[in-house]
Order: structure tokens, then C-alpha cells, then sequence
């Protein structure tokens, strides 16, 4: 039957509310006069008829000229009341000059209690007809608890009400003031009643709709919830819903940064914009994870020229039209250049053509083990491609040249540390040769959602029924969110005095078999064991080649704080220039004879303190 009504046209659906407001207008006036009376009221001439026709007539035809046909039943609201109301005082007016004009010999008050009745019976009618055509099938749908009965969690209940998916059936929330409280028919409870509320109601599901949490806090109930072992889902963040980016009941999995993150620093304006402002400015790298977020930061500081430096051409595509389509409105140059960072003439070439000012290199070969089985191209990449970028850097006298490092540079056990390790002393070396550009570089660990994370790779797994994957039961991370590493990457730049190593704060280190642990139970699974043999397995494969139970970001153990809470500088011993360019002629003679074995032994000759964690078979 709903769905008869719902595939009706929009005109029999109006020639519908025609008739019936037709007749509950005649029914209305009989009710007034049958209430004047004290009886039950009968009409017994002529005009009592034609004044019941009046009312009717002159009701539908302000309803049509005030615009109620054009109102969608299920959306009328207090407006639409207002609405009928004018059309019924219209209505009343008319049938008052009937009554006098037809001599009808009805009470004067007649139009008056005809105004309340007959409204009352209009907007009954609708709000009845509202609740029939939102009444969701039952059948199927997922019972609900919505954490948070603020306004975004009593705006969600009232969206979800209407879905087909979801079926709310409580509130809960921290503030004692809320607590006991009914929104849209639903009871608010405090945290602790949450686990009757999920046997009451066989729960499926908890929706978090406090967008506008801090990082802290946000993890502080996401860990509390953990223990209920449900799906935790949340609303998009406040910011997205009122951009319009989002919307209300865009209902997302709960996102590791929630999970991990904390509440990040605000930026320092002046060091956001000191390198970037009205400057021309070249990113290597520039699709990458990194890459592409350092770009998005970066054009919302409006530098003159942003040169987007990228080896992969699909990579190059996506942050060009990204950049363009949402922030068209910049004076900003945006220019996509392919190529490698090895080509040190096409680079210079670049730097001199556009007068770059500032440089981020966060073009390497990152991923361990793939460097491990590459090993030639990752050092002629990371550690030549960097040589090559700093010399025409300094060739066309750039003012600052940042490099993008990591956690895995320090006593490096694989290939691709080393490298990095070997990239960090490159750019020393050449800050303790010349003054003329502003060589540094920054430390950091893990970034949450880059390629290769083993965050998508575990909700993959996970969302396919397991196993999901841990190398070691003791493997330990730091995590950063891409946006907060790129914000801090850019202040970096300003606080650079030349040779300098940047360390960012991580926070605290991840056990990664907690993190799988805790994923599995807030995507509303169990982790398999006696209780639940059906549960999702996860399964240790053995740390890979050249990994680290840990990893760390000092190799002298000495730093200093800067003028920036979450920013430290690294104080550590560097090779001269004239030695380590001797280095590395005999490195790169050694890969362009593609010999393997000697590439480890001068790698590990070299003061990286490389050490490999595998034997190098050949």
C-alpha cells in the first residue's frame, strides 16, 4: 500500500489532498457548529448546505493559492501549520460574508470555532499522513545506539528514523544534565547503561555523533567501547557537514586516526608562511602520500608558483586536477612537471626557470621490503636522487631545501634506512660546505593512510572475514597523521638555520597486534579464539626483510627543543664534504656494475651504523 501511494503521480497525489481536505473542511464546520450547539448538529435548508460548500471551496482554493499542494507531505513542518492556518482565517472570513450575505441564521462564532476545528483536522491529517509515508520497513533494520544526544546526535535520530538501514532505540551520553531525558522518543542514558541497553535492545551497532570532540577525548571513549566488541561507526566531522562536503547521516567507519590520534597543535601562522607566501615553490614527489598532502598545505598559503615534481604520470594527473578543482580560486601558478629526481639538468633548469625559492624533497623509494629486493635502483633513487636534487639546488641557489626523512634512518637495518640515512648526511655534508641555500631535513615515523599502511591493509582483511596480518606479536610503530606531519614539515622550514635535523613528536608508540585487535573489535567483529571459534584470526608471518621489532629518531641521543612544542632539533655527527663525495663515487660506480654484495659492504662501511637484520644470499 506505501509503496502504491509513493509511486502515485504528483497529480493524483494533489487531486488526493484535493478531495480529503474537501471533505474534513465540511466535516469541520459541522463539528464547530455540533460544539456551539452542545449536539449534534443537522443541516435543514438550503443555506446550511451552501455555507458548508463555502467553507470547503473557499478552504481548498487558499490552500492552492498559499502554496500547500506544493509542499511534500512527508516534509511538512511548523511552517506548513503557519501555512494552513492563513488559508482557514481567509476561509473564515469568506464564509462569514456567506453567512451574513445567505441570511444561513448560524452564530456569530461559527467561523471562529471553524478556524480551530477544521485547522485541527487539516494539520491532524498531515502529520498523520507524514507518519504513515516515513514509517520505515521494521524487517532488517540495524538496532542503534547513538552516542552523543547533543544537537548533531538528536538531528542524526531524527534522519535515521527515516532510514531503511539503521533503527535508533536509545541515547547515551556523558553529561548527567542530558541523562534521563527523552529526544524524539528515545531515552538518554549514561555510558555505564550501556551494556543493558545492548542486551535490551540487541544491539547491533554504535554510532558516534560527537564530531566536534578532540582528538583526546574522541580516543578515550573509542577505547571504552572497544570492550562492547560492537561496530563502532561516526559522523562526518563538523566541518565537512557545514562545507557541505558531507552530510548528517553519512555514516563512515570509525577512522585509526580517532583510534590513535591526539589533539593536534594549532599552527603557527608565522611559520606556516615564512618559506611559502608569495613564493615560488617545488615539491618532489608531489603524488605521493607526503608529496600530495605538503602540496594541498602549501596552496592554501598562496605562494606565487607551485611546481609539482613527479616521476608517475597517473600520481602527477590526480594532485594536478585535485589542486585545480578545489582551489581554483588562488592567484597561485600550479605547474605539473614529469621526470625523476635523478635528473639533476632537468631539475636545475626547473629552479632557475621559475626562481624557486623553497624546495621539499619527498621523492624516494620508501617501502621496505620492495627496496630490499631492488636494492640498486632504491640507493640510485633515494641516495642519488637526492645528491642530484641538492646540487641543482645549490646550483640555482635556492633559498631552502628540506628533505623528507624517516624514523628508519636511524641505525637502519635495511636498505631502505640506509639510503635515507645516507640522503640525511648528503644534505650535512653540503650545509657545512656553502651557506649560500638552507639545507634540513625532517624525522618522522609512520603516517596513518599512506600507501602501504597497514591500516587499509587490515580493514581489507578484515572486511573479508580475516586473517588478518601481523608480523611480529612485539612489532611496535609511531603514527602521525598525514595533514599534522605535513603542517609540522612546513613550519620546519622556517626555523632552519642550515644543516639541521628535525625530529617530529610522535606521541606514544602502537603495539601493531593491539592495533589489529582493536580494529577488529570497533569494525563490530571478535577476535577468534575458544569462545569465538568463528571469529577473525590474526596471524603472525615473521618480521620481513630488514625490519625492526621498533624503530627510533635520534642516532647520538642528543636534541633540543625549539620555539615549536612538537618540533625538536636533532644534535649529531656528519661526514665532511670532501670524504663522503669520495663515498660516494665509489657507491655510485658500484651500482652502475649492479654488484649487490659490495653496495651492503660499502652501505655497511660507511658511518650509517647499518646493520642488516638478513643474510644477503647471491
Amino acid at each position: 500500500m506505501l509503496q502504491a501511494l509513493v509511486m502515485l503521480s504528483r497529480q493524483v497525489k494533489v487531486a488526493i489532498m484535493i478531495i480529503t481536505d474537501t471533505v474534513l473542511l465540511m466535516i469541520g464546520l459541522w463539528l464547530a457548529l455540533s460544539l456551539r450547539y452542545g449536539m449534534w448538529w443537522t443541516p435543514t435548508n438550503l443555506e446550511h448546505f451552501l455555507c458548508m460548500l463555502v467553507a470547503a471551496l473557499s478552504g481548498v482554493s487558499a490552500f492552492a493559492v498559499l502554496g500547500l499542494y506544493r509542499w511534500m507531505i512527508r516534509y511538512v513542518s511548523a511552517h506548513t501549520v503557519a501555512l494552513i492556518m492563513r488559508a482557514l482565517l481567509i476561509s473564515a472570513l469568506l464564509l462569514s460574508t456567506a453567512i451574513m450575505f445567505l441570511r444561513a441564521e448560524l452564530p456569530r462564532s461559527t467561523p471562529i470555532i471553524y478556524i480551530l476545528v477544521a485547522g485541527a483536522l487539516v494539520i491532524a491529517s498531515r502529520f498523520i499522513a507524514q507518519a504513515y509515508l516515513r514509517r520505515p520497513q521494521q524487517k532488517g533494520r540495524i538496532p542503534v545506539v547513538i552516542y552523543g544526544a547533543g544537537v548533531t546526535g538528536s538531528q542524526l535520530a531524527l534522519s535515521l528514523h527515516q532510514s531503511h538501514e539503521y533503527r535508533p532505540v536509545a541515547f547515551v551520553d556523558d553529561k548527567t544534565r542530558l541523562q534521563g531525558m527523552m529526544i524524539y522518543g528515545l531515552k538518554v542514558g549514561a555510558p555505564d547503561t550501556l551494556a543493558w541497553l545492548i542486551e535490551q535492545y540487541d544491539v547491533k551497532q554504535i554510532l558516534l555523533a560527537i564530531p566536534s570532540l578532540s582528538q583526546s577525548r574522541r580516543r578515550e571513549i573509542l577505547l571504552a567501547l572497544e570492550s562492547h566488541e560492537l561496530k563502532v561507526s561516526t559522523v562526518p566531522a563538523m566541518t565537512d557537514i557545514v562545507s557541505g562536503r558531507a552530510r548528517l547521516d553519512d555514516i563512515k567507519d570509525v577512522d585509526v586516526e580517532d583510534l590513535l590520534g591526539r589533539d593536534v597543535v594549532p599552527a603557527r601562522a608565522e611559520l606556516m608562511s615564512a618559506q611559502i607566501s608569495h613564493k615560488n615553490v617545488l615539491v618532489t614527489g608531489a603524488g605521493g602520500s607526503i608529496g600530495s598532502e605538503l602540496c594541498r598545505q602549501i596552496m592554501t598559503l598562496q605562494p606565487t608558483t607551485l611546481v609539482l615534481y613527479e616521476q608517475s604520470e597517473y600520481a602527477l594527473y590526480q594532485i594536478d586536477q585535485e589542486l585545480h578543482r578545489l582551489l581554483a580560486d588562488t592567484n597561485t601558478t600550479i605547474i605539473p612537471v614529469l621526470g625523476s629526481v635523478r635528473q639533476q639538468d632537468t631539475l636545475q633548469q626547473l629552479f632557475i626557470k621559475h626562481r624557486i625559492d623553497t624546495v621539499f624533497h619527498a621523492a624516494a623509494y620508501k617501502h621496505v621490503p620492495l627496496v630490499e629486493a631492488n636494492i640498486v635502483e632504491g640507493v640510485a633513487n633515494n641516495v642519488f636522487g637526492t645528491l642530484a636534487a641538492a646540487q641543482a639546488a645549490l646550483a640555482a641557489q635556492v633559498k631552502t631545501f628540506v628533505l623528507i626523512s624517516t624514523d628508519k634512518a636511524v641505525r637502519p637495518t635495511n636498505i631502505m634506512g640506509a639510503t635515507k640515512r645516507l640522503a640525511e648526511l648528503i644534505l650535512q655534508a653540503f650545509a657545512q660546505q656553502q651557506p649560500e641555500t638552507c639545507f634540513c631535513m625532517v624525522r618522522f615515523g609512520n603516517v596513518l593512510g599512506s600507501s602501504g599502511s597497514v591500516v587499509p591493509l587490515f580493514k581489507e582483511q578484515i572486511r573479508q572475514g580475516g586473517p588478518v596480518t601481523v608480523t611480529h606479536p612485539d612489532v611496535i610503530r609511531y603514527f602521525m597523521t598525514i595533514p599534522e606531519a605535513a603542517q609540522l614539515v612546513i613550519q620546519t622550514s622556517a626555523m632552519a638555520k642550515g644543516g639541521d635535523v628535525f625530529l617530529l613528536d610522535m606521541g606514544e608508540p602502537v603495539r601493531i597486534a593491539d592495533l589489529a585487535k582493536r580494529m577488529i573489535h570497533l569494525m563490530g567483529h571478535h577476535v577468534k579464539s575458544e569462545e569465538y571459534p568463528d571469529g577473525i584470526d590474526i596471524q603472525y608471518t615473521g618480521l620481513r626483510a630488514g625490519e625492526k621489532l621498533f624503530e627510533e629518531l635520534l642516532v647520538d641521543n642528543y636534541n633540543e627543543t625549539t620555539e615549536h612544542p612538537r618540533i625538536y632539533r636533532a644534535l649529531e655527527s656528519y661526514m665532511r664534504y670532501i670524504s663522503l663525495m669520495e663515498e660516494l663515487d665509489v657507491l655510485e660506480k658500484l651500482c652502475q656494475e649492479n654488484n649487490v654484495l659490495a653496495i651492503y659492504q660499502r652501505l655497511a662501511y660507511l658511518p650509517l651504523g647499518f646493520i642488516s637484520s638478513q643474510r644477503l644470499e647471491l
